[in-house]
């Protein structure tokens, strides 16, 4: 049913990593899914309350859910869902249009350098999501600089400078306790005199006073636009995807003062609660933008909700 729903995959090679890298949900996911409607012949109104306890389990949000519940009950009523199988459909098809929903609009051209800003809490593998940017962009053709304004955490230029070197880029770098805007002017600067096409700016996920970290963060939104109008061009917040929860209240709380414009999900290939993909994007709006699946470099994908779908359902 689900190979119906979605016809052949574009691009199989990606479908597998992300089978791979989803696994643990699949797993979780669809076992529960098996044993809800083990022995049951009928989609009854017990078991719609077993499914939505199931899919709030799951990480999906309660909106989401809600949601589903909402239209596999008016599908009852039309006569429309005779069997497990056509269920499971509905609910793939459901999670498609949300995570469709929030997918963003083709991006204008941009003059160079592209300035993309990296936000987040620390601990969510924010300087290694850049590294492994650095390394994808390089690979798509494109000359990128890196800038180390996280200035406030120990070592967290010379974690930045050991990414540069493995993926082949220049890192623009300042003492420790450096004014993270002032970085950040060196390296626009730095970046337009060498003609580079990307720039990825590495940012504080805490400030040493726990009070000014999204003051500094707008500072440096304001650095950028002044030297180089409509930047910067992309705001991604990254999130642990192990945190469940939590990392929706974390998107919340940056995304109400830092103007971000797409997530990225780290560790998405260690846990089994891989729906809060969904519920970010409902409840957020906002795209995602690429998902981690494992520790190597080149372990970074764009998310695709299509493909993503798919490898919850199929085995």
């Amino acid at each position: 049913m689900i190979q119906t729903l979605f016809g052949p995959p574009p691009d199989p090679g990606l479908l597998d990593r992300f089978k791979t890298a989803v696994a643990k949900t699949r797993d979780t996911f669809t076992d529960q899914l098996d044993d809800l409607f083990q022995g049951k012949r009928e989609i009854d109104a017990d078991l719609l309350d077993e499914l939505e306890m199931m899919l709030i389990g799951a990480d999906l949000g309660v909106r989401t859910v809600g949601e589903v519940i909402e239209e596999v009950r008016k599908s009852l009523d039309r006569d429309q869902l005779k069997d497990p199988a056509e269920l499971k459909e509905h609910i793939a098809k459901h999670l498609l249009e949300v995570l469709k929903a929030s997918e963003p609009m083709a991006r204008p051209l941009i003059t160079p350098p592209e300035v993309i800003m990296v936000v987040g809490v620390n601990g969510t593998g924010k300087t290694t999501t850049i590294g492994k940017l650095a390394q994808r962009l390089g690979k798509e053709g494109k000359s990128v600089l890196l800038c180390a304004s996280d200035t406030f955490r120990a070592a967290a230029a010379e974690q930045l400078v050991v990414w540069a070197e493995r993926t082949g880029h220049p890192v623009v770098k300042q003492k420790p306790g450096a004014d993270p805007s002032a970085v950040l002017y060196d390296a626009l600067e730095a970046a337009k005199a060498r003609g580079v096409d990307c720039v990825i700016v590495d940012t504080a996920g805490r400030m040493h006073n726990k009070a000014g970290l999204m003051a500094e963060l707008e500072k440096m939104k304001r650095t950028a636009q002044r030297l180089h109008p409509g930047a910067p061009h992309q705001v991604l917040l990254v999130i642990d995807a192990v945190t469940g929860q939590n990392g929706l209240e974390q998107a919340r709380q940056f995304t109400e003062t830092a103007g971000v414009t797409g997530l990225v999900l780290t560790k998405l290939d260690g846990t089994a609660k891989g729906g809060i993909v969904v519920a970010i994007s409902r409840e957020l709006g906002l795209p995602i933008r690429y998902v981690g699946v494992g520790e190597k470099i080149d372990d970074l994908m764009p998310f695709d909700a299509e493909t993503f779908v798919r490898s919850l359902f199929e085995s």
